[in-house]
């Protein structure tokens, strides 16, 4: 969930322009019709690339239709069921894909991952991962002098922050479980906690991480290599990830070939090209995540990034209390 950073004012014009087309005649010019979140496939994202890399191997001709972030990939699937024109989606993460499988939507991938990752230790018969990385909040050095060193010493501090919502964002959902794994029972006590210093709580990612770099909170929450990004690309040594002792949540960005695909076999061609050194070089220098292989060369700056310990539920914990969970959230931030 990613993330591209998208810090221009052009977004909200090529987000309106992906978002509002009829998704029928998308579907009527594609040979392969993939669901993604919007900064996938800005033009600073990965998904022009990957569009192009893919489309010169297939010969064929491949169309994103983009919504808001990873929940709300799968809230449009599940309000359009069986009548969605995705071939793929792409974007849900793993703490969503028992949910996701639970749509019934869904038909295995049948490729072989011997290649990823052991520390993935992926065996999930239906959903592929392309790359991963640990929610962070991130900071501005020259502002914030001595950071939180735990996410309970943030909550208990008045330090000003930002963070997305869990019901239509999964960093706000990975805020969600972080919070949870750490607090237990006295999470509702927490995120009143929080709601006393919190600034704003946005619909998705961009619009977060773009209140902050225009200063309008001390952290915001994001991922832990964010700041490659700002190092790579801006030559800005300031934006931090603060490491917390309890540990970090992690994400794995997946994708899956749809039930009702139209062409299934070239989607999962599409996965599995994912996976591939060329793809996978691709991703995390414009998605800024980690990638799901071993041996892509990445810029020294990832070498800097805080290395974490991994927190958190299973795909299926989290199924089995996601609802509640979010009514907990909901009650508890809105006193």
């Amino acid at each position: 969930m990613k993330a591209s950073l998208l810090f221009c004012s052009t977004l909200a014009l090529s987000t309106l322009a992906l978002t509002s087309a009829p998704s029928g005649v998308l579907a009527d010019t594609a040979d392969l019709r993939v669901y993604t979140y919007d900064s996938f496939v800005s033009e600073w994202g990965p998904g022009p690339q990957l569009e192009q890399a893919f489309e010169q191997q297939c010969g064929c001709d491949l169309e994103y239709i983009a919504v808001e972030d990873g929940v709300s990939i799968l809230n449009r699937l599940r309000i359009e069921g069986a009548g969605n024109k995705a071939d793929v989606i792409l974007g849900i993460d793993d703490a969503l894909i028992e949910e996701t499988r639970a749509t019934g939507l869904l038909q295995p991938h049948g490729l072989d991952l011997g290649g990823l990752k052991a520390e993935l230790a992926w065996h999930d018969a239906d959903f592929v991962p392309f790359d991963y990385g640990y929610f962070a909040f991130v900071y501005d050095s020259t502002r914030v002098t001595e950071p939180a060193t735990s996410l309970r010493a943030l909550i208990e501090s008045d330090a000003s922050v930002i963070y997305q919502d869990p019901r239509t964002s999964t960093p706000g959902q990975g805020l969600m479980l972080w919070v949870k794994s750490v607090y237990g029972d006295a999470a509702p006590d927490a995120w009143k906690q929080l709601a006393g210093h919190t600034v704003t709580v946005t619909k998705g990612w961009w619009e977060a991480y773009s209140l902050f770099l225009e200063g309008d909170a001390d952290y915001v929450l994001s991922y832990s290599t964010s700041p490659a990004y700002h190092q790579v690309a801006e030559n800005k040594q300031q934006y931090k990830a603060a490491a917390f002792s309890e540990g970090h949540v992690a994400q794995i960005e997946v994708g899956a070939v749809t039930k009702t695909s139209a062409n299934p076999e070239l989607a999962r061609r599409f996965l599995q090209f994912l996976v591939s050194p060329e793809a996978q070089a691709i991703i995390p220098v414009t998605n800024w995540m980690l990638p799901v292989i071993d041996g892509v060369e990445l810029p020294n700056a990832f070498d800097s990034l805080i290395q974490p310990q991994r927190i958190g539920f299973t795909p299926q914990q989290v199924q089995d209390g996601r609802r509640a969970w979010l009514r907990e959230w909901r009650s508890a931030a809105s006193q």
